[in-house]
This record gives structure tokens, sequence and C-alpha cells, in this order.
């Protein structure tokens, strides 16, 4: 686990990662939700659904690992979210000279496999990739229904289902989002009709 000579680079690597425990997740800190969940609460339960994927197809270990690292330059840039207006190019741009930065700390071997796991979650070229991808937004929407729960105001986050519709093509994800929108739409229905 130690770093270059002596692992002088490990712990400022685990510093900086533990910031992902303080940087919340700008989406939900943009519709002001109360005490919005962090990025690496997004991320643990993205390896979850990773660790839990029944599809013998996709190597699941190698999905767990792209769900650990997809977000991780947001430790140093922080959650860009689509209304920050920065553009694709201007937020890969940063987010790639934050892995760089990151990976730095670490031993040659450690570097390159963090630093492609992350190009290959980017550039979106492999099954897995694609896969977690998916994860990424499903568990968004999962999060806006447990808000909107806690909140009770069924509804409310609409605009997060919207930008995912469409995006799910995965057999299983699909059937989770399925779930989810059977759940919503009931508490939602249960709110216009409260007598029915």
């Amino acid at each position: 686990m130690a770093a270059g000579p002596g692992g002088g680079g490990m712990l400022p690597f685990l510093r900086l990662l533990g910031q992902l425990k303080r940087v919340p997740r700008t989406g939900w800190v943009y519709r002001n939700v109360e005490k919005p969940e962090s990025v690496s609460d997004h991320m643990y339960r993205m390896a979850v659904m990773a660790l839990v994927t029944e599809d013998k197809s996709l190597n699941k270990d190698r999905c767990i690992r792209l769900a650990l690292v997809h977000d991780m330059a947001e430790c140093i840039v922080g959650d860009i979210a689509p209304a920050d207006n920065i553009s694709k190019e201007e937020k890969h741009r940063r987010e790639e000279a934050a892995m760089r930065q990151l990976t730095q700390l670490l031993s040659e071997d450690l570097k390159k496999e963090i630093y492609e796991l992350w190009e290959e979650y980017e550039n979106q070229c492999t099954a897995e990739a694609k896969f977690v991808k998916q994860l990424d937004q499903c568990e968004m929407i999962l999060q806006a229904l447990e808000y909107e729960e806690l909140e009770n105001t069924p509804g409310r986050l609409q605009d997060f289902y919207d930008s995912t519709a469409g995006k799910f093509i995965h057999p299983e994800i699909l059937q989770l989002v399925s779930l989810i929108n059977t759940e919503r739409n009931k508490k939602i229905a249960a709110t216009c009709h409260p007598h029915s």
C-alpha cells in the first residue's frame, strides 16, 4: 500500500480523497435539498450496486473499481454540474488535471491503474464503463426518490428523472428504474388523489 520510497504519498492521497466526504453533490445543493449527500456517499452506493449485479458477462471487480474511481477528481475540482455552464471539454480538462495531480502521489503501478480506470470511464470504451455510467444515473434518481420521500414532496425533483430519460439500456438497470418509477408514481398519485 505504500507509495514510492517510504510511502510518503499515500497519506496525502488518502487525505485528498477524504475531501469527497465533504463535497456535497451540486445538483442537490442547487435544488435546496436539506443535508445533501456527499460525492463519496454517491460513489459508495454505486460501488455496492456494481457489487450486486447478476450480469455474468461483466467483469464485476472492474465495475466496482470504476464506480470507486469515476468521481475521484471531484476531491480537487468539486462537483461540476450541468447548471454550472462549464463545457464538457473544460470539465474533462479540469478533471484530467486533477486525476494526474492525485495519482502522482502513488507508486507507478497504482498511478497507472487508477488513472486508466478513470480514463476508461470517461471514454466509455468498455461494457463495464457503460454499465457504471448507467449505475451513476440510476443511483441519482434513486437518491431523488429518497429525497422526495424525506421531504414529503412527491414529484419535486422531476428534472433529475427527465435528464436520464432514454439513457438506460442494461436490463438489470431498466428493471431497477422501473421499480423506482412505480414506487414514485404511486406516491405522486397519492398526493394528487389523497382519498383514492
